[in-house]
């Protein structure tokens, strides 16, 4: 088995070693390109030298039709006025993105955005020396990056799809019986504490589905992963090595197992009781390989609670999962996302199991189901929930993998871009979820930009004041406008650049090294079920952003006069006059570079304080005394509890918990048909009434399993939140910026102490 498996490995290292990475030469090839032009430019070369003077001269005459009519700058506005009122009539007249709403916002942002460009390539660059030129250009390559990702993004948002009436017809059969196919499933383990992997196979042992059986991979190999497969009566299964990972763990999983259909979840993740009933009656048709659904999570991700946003703001991958996959599956190139979603055996079989080239083995074996002809499904519905990543290190980790494996599309078989079987309009779904990795490097270039204006002068965008009125303001506005409802009201732009500039640079780094040697990096877990209890600052991720933010601070002393002065030639400082770039720059990064390094303060979290905001009538029994009450919070381990009716006296168990003394009680959620035992260890007065905080006994497993039922599995549990509008969304910002979490918590600690 050992030789096998070093024969294994040997053979992969010199495929790889053997490989030649085209991908690695043509980035290579363009940077050095770019900077021998430069340098040539930079040293004189006369050949270069006259032809960046020819396209300076052309930047100064643009043609007639890209220049701003000679009127008042408040005639000027009007372009900007009439085009964001009607998106904005479009938008309120159709709530929800429909064909005709979304054509007419498709037209409009399509064609300022084609506006935008010529102004942009035809008129504003700043070619009068070879660093300014050098600078310029390098901020409009990256331009265009972001410019073909959106554009792809705005033809598929014509194609989009909603499954749910699909879903509902093909559910019939399902629930009539009449179609119902054996179904195993797999939870890749490796490493999870078992108290995660506990409430997983529970959930999925309560799954309202009569074929299935649930396996355990433990690739962790532990004696109390197998324990509690026994002890919850779930199959387990491991092997004696990780040869690729996941990957190779659900593969070994394969042919050890039967089932027609196969439902993946990872460790950390709960399905609603309805998860198989609302999929599996797709795969009625035979072409269906793969169901997926969304990921949602029952902790705040670690961004927005670091910030205190976590009740307001939407996690960042949503998203990913409201807009950008329903945009996928309108061109049946739908990204499969490694849990929760279901794939049929037989297509799996076809492709030789999960793709083992590159880490991210779910978003390649969809693309080989795809390329066999097999129809990938999105459901747009939230049937499953799971731990997002706990703190920052992990977020980057997780971020990092996902780029890094999608990058290593250009270096293996699987590459959308070249395999055989996909479409046109499929390659370009894909070539979008490429480019979007890719553009990561254009935020760290966005924030060193007002850095070269204040110290050396250099304005890499030359415009009048006229200009940016004319072009740049309808062409930003508008997208503001429509980019939260187009995207399901999942994100806004400005918080969508606060998570852009956490982990700009870091991530610009490591997709940078992914180009030049993608499989050197190995696969890293998320590390679940951490606990901290103090605030704690991710010093690797925050000190770029750290000294970017002084630096910056800096410049904006010498834009305003502050502190020195901007060297500027003449003509900049005419151009300067009317509306100055750098000034609006540099206080636009500085609140976002300020609210990023904010959000790197990982705040304290207990090992089991995911508690839900459940309601659920219970009665309380204390000593003789009967008691009805509300839960208002619940988690595994304790409820919060609103009575409904206050003490008939003032009884020694009142008197006990006005002192703080433990008091037990018996709890019986009636709805749920379950009792529980526990200790009230807090007591409130919230409008005359008691507040009780219960923590419970030790459970049974019968018990347990009625309780992770009851948080975990109810059908229609994880609601869509919306995201803030821009406005408030940028208020948000400004208030945590002057007024941090952390900033609040030594007020409160102050307060304690000054008692």
């Amino acid at each position: 088995m050992t030789s096998g498996y070093n024969y294994q490995r040997l053979r992969l290292a010199l495929w790889r070693f053997s490989r030649p990475h085209t991908a690695t030469f043509v980035l290579l090839g363009i940077l050095g390109l770019f900077a021998a032009i430069a340098g040539g430019w930079v040293l004189g070369e006369q050949t270069l030298s006259e032809f960046f003077a020819y396209i300076h001269l052309a930047q100064q005459n643009p043609p007639i039709w890209i220049q701003p009519p000679e009127i008042s700058q408040e005639y000027l506005l009007l372009p900007t006025i009439v085009l964001v009122t009607t998106a904005f009539a479009a938008i309120k007249i159709s709530r929800k993105p429909k064909l005709w709403s979304r054509t007419i916002i498709i037209a409009i942002v399509l064609a300022l955005m084609i506006r935008y460009i010529l102004w942009r390539s035809l008129s504003s660059l700043n070619l009068s020396d070879p660093v300014s030129g050098t600078l310029s250009l390098g901020l409009l390559f990256l331009e265009v990056l972001i410019w073909i990702s959106g554009g792809i993004r705005l033809w598929l948002v014509l194609r989009m799809k909603d499954r749910t009436r699909q879903a509902n017809q093909m559910e019939i059969n399902v629930e009539k019986g009449k179609f119902t196919p054996t179904v195993d499933i797999l939870i890749p383990t490796y490493q999870e504490p078992t108290f995660i992997l506990k409430r997983t196979i529970i959930g999925c042992q309560a799954l309202d589905y009569p074929n299935k059986k649930v396996y355990l991979l433990d690739d962790s190999r532990r004696l109390e992963v197998k324990k509690l497969a026994q002890e919850l009566g779930c199959e387990y299964i491991t092997r004696p090595d990780n040869l690729h990972a996941k990957a190779g763990n659900l593969n070994h999983a394969l042919p050890l197992t039967n089932g027609e259909l196969i439902v993946i979840f990872d460790a950390d993740f709960i399905p609603t009781r309805n998860f198989l009933t609302r999929t599996v009656g797709f795969f009625q048709e035979e072409t269906v390989a793969l169901v997926q659904t969304p990921q949602t999570f029952y902790n705040p991700d670690p961004i927005a609670k670091n910030l205190g946003l976590e009740k307001i703001l939407t996690p960042d991958e949503e998203a990913f999962y409201r807009h950008i996959e329903l945009l996928k599956d309108g061109i049946y190139s739908t990204v499969c996302a490694g849990t929760s979603f279901v794939v049929r055996r037989k297509a799996l079989e076809k492709i030789g199991g999960f793709v083992t080239e590159s880490m991210c083995e779910d978003y390649f074996t969809g693309i080989r189901l795809s390329a066999e002809g097999y129809q990938l499904i999105y459901l747009r519905e939230k049937l499953s929930s799971g731990l997002a990543a706990e703190d920052t290190t992990n977020y980057f980790v997780q971020r990092e993998r996902w780029g890094r494996g999608t990058l290593q599309a250009f270096f293996i078989n699987s590459n959308p871009l070249t395999i055989r079987g996909l479409k046109l309009s499929q390659r370009l779904g894909h070539l979008e979820g490429l480019i979007h990795w890719l553009s990561v490097w254009a935020y760290p270039y966005f924030l060193f930009m007002p850095l070269a204006f204040a110290f050396f002068g250099i304005l890499p965008v030359q415009a009048t004041a006229e200009e940016w009125l004319y072009f740049f303001l309808p062409y930003y506005w508008v997208q503001v406008v429509v980019f939260r409802w187009l995207n399901e009201r999942s994100s806004s732009v400005v918080i969508a650049e606060i998570y852009k500039t956490v982990l700009c640079f870091p991530l610009s780094v490591s997709m940078f090294l992914a180009m030049l040697n993608p499989f050197k990096q190995k696969f890293q877990v998320t590390e679940k079920g951490l606990s901290s209890r103090r605030y704690s600052f991710n010093w690797s991720l925050g000190w770029p952003l750290i000294v970017l933010f002084i630096a910056t601070l800096i410049g904006l002393l010498r834009i305003l006069g502050v502190w020195g002065t901007v060297p500027l030639t003449p003509e900049l400082a005419e151009l300067t006059e009317g509306f100055n770039l750098g000034l609006i720059w540099s206080l636009y990064n500085l609140l976002s570079i300020g609210v990023a390094i904010l959000a790197l303060i990982d705040a304290p979290k207990s090992e089991h304080d995911d508690g839900f905001e459940l309601q659920k009538i219970v009665r309380l029994k204390l000593g003789n005394q009967t008691l009805w009450g509300i839960t208002t919070k619940i988690s595994e381990v304790g409820a919060k509890i609103q009575l409904t009716q206050k003490f008939n006296s003032q009884t020694q168990g009142e008197n006990r918990l006005i002192s703080h003394e433990p008091l037990p009680v018996e709890l019986d959620m009636v709805d749920e048909e379950l009792t529980l035992t526990g200790e009230i260890t807090n007591y409130t007065l919230v409008d005359s009434f008691p507040t009780l905080e219960v923590k419970f006994q030790p459970v049974t497993l019968s018990q347990h399993r009625k309780l992770v039922t009851m948080l975990f599995c109810c059908p229609g549990q994880w609601k869509e939140r919306e995201t803030p509008g821009e406005i408030y969304s940028l208020f948000l910002i400004f208030k945590t910026f002057i007024n941090p979490p952390i900033l609040q918590h030594c007020y409160r600690k102050l307060a304690k102490l000054t008692k």
